[in-house]
């Protein structure tokens, strides 16, 4: 018996006019764009950076995100059905985006936007896109929840969420408001990094904090979700564990080599230093 529980039962939808509806997911989805965009283009007034630049790393990343979550889903996830009805990949309007998925296509756009458009490094770009990336990844938890899914198994504690709309009647973790507080919290911790910082800080630092926070955060969670797949069922780590452990790893690379290349510089500037009489 459950004395307190949480009832819900929210709709995916805000509206609809006729077959066309405007969702919950399709809404944080684009204020994660838009919002992210208004965070780059001050990042690059401060910096002196061509505001141009600023609009085609929105197009970039917009690809990257959506293309790249859509394949991870298919690919990760799901790969026995997609591989035998391909042009399904296409429905995106029919759900299923992958986190991970997202970072790779990320990561792979940002590479040809770093060779076609900016004269800045990499590490540079990816330490400033990190920030608003975590606000998003909040925003796309909250997109899930009002969409009922990528919830967690049972749970007695008072915060516990029966979600109706999947016919559940026992209160299950709410591993999305979890997730989302997290990377709330990872977007917060690194705007005041580059605000107080980013002058001191080695390039690749901040996305080394950015990898290893959210995906530790990532790999605890999914302890307590249900699995997204069948076929995660008898694993003993899921599929967002399994593939959360290279990015936690690079995580810790990117910050240890940052860290080393910042004392290398310091210890050769020292030697440059003349001696004073």
């Amino acid at each position: 018996m459950y004395l307190l529980q949480i009832s819900w039962d929210a709709s995916p939808e805000i509206f609809r006019i006729g077959s066309l509806a405007i969702r919950w997911y399709g809404l944080f989805w684009a204020l994660s764009f838009y919002i992210g965009y208004e965070i780059i283009i001050r990042i690059f007034k401060k910096e002196n950076i061509p505001l141009k630049q600023a609009e085609s790393l929105l197009i970039y990343m917009a690809i990257g995100s959506i293309v790249g979550a859509r394949l991870g889903h298919c690919f990760f996830y799901d790969f026995e059905y997609y591989s035998k009805n391909l042009v399904e990949v296409l429905y995106i309007w029919q759900g299923g985006l992958a986190s991970h998925g997202g970072a790779i296509g990320i990561l792979i756009m940002l590479y040809y936007y770093q060779k076609k458009v900016s004269n800045k490094s990499f590490a540079w770009l990816l330490d400033r896109l990190v920030i608003p990336v975590a606000l998003a990844a909040f925003f796309i938890r909250m997109g899930n929840l009002m969409n009922s899914e990528i919830y967690g198994i049972e749970t007695s504690l008072p915060w516990g969420f029966i979600f109706e709309n999947r016919g559940e009647v026992v209160p299950k973790h709410p591993t999305q408001i979890y997730e989302g507080l997290a990377y709330l919290v990872l977007f917060l911790t690194l705007g005041i990094m580059y605000i107080r910082k980013r002058a001191s800080l080695p390039e690749g630092f901040m996305t080394g904090y950015f990898a290893l926070f959210m995906f530790i955060a990532r790999f605890l969670v999914e302890f307590i979700k249900e699995p997204q797949s069948a076929f995660e069922e008898d694993m003993l780590l899921n599929m967002g564990q399994i593939l959360s452990i290279p990015a936690i790893i690079a995580g810790i690379g990117f910050m240890v080599y940052a860290l080393k290349k910042k004392q290398r510089q310091g210890n050769d500037g020292s030697k440059n230093v003349p001696d004073r009489q």
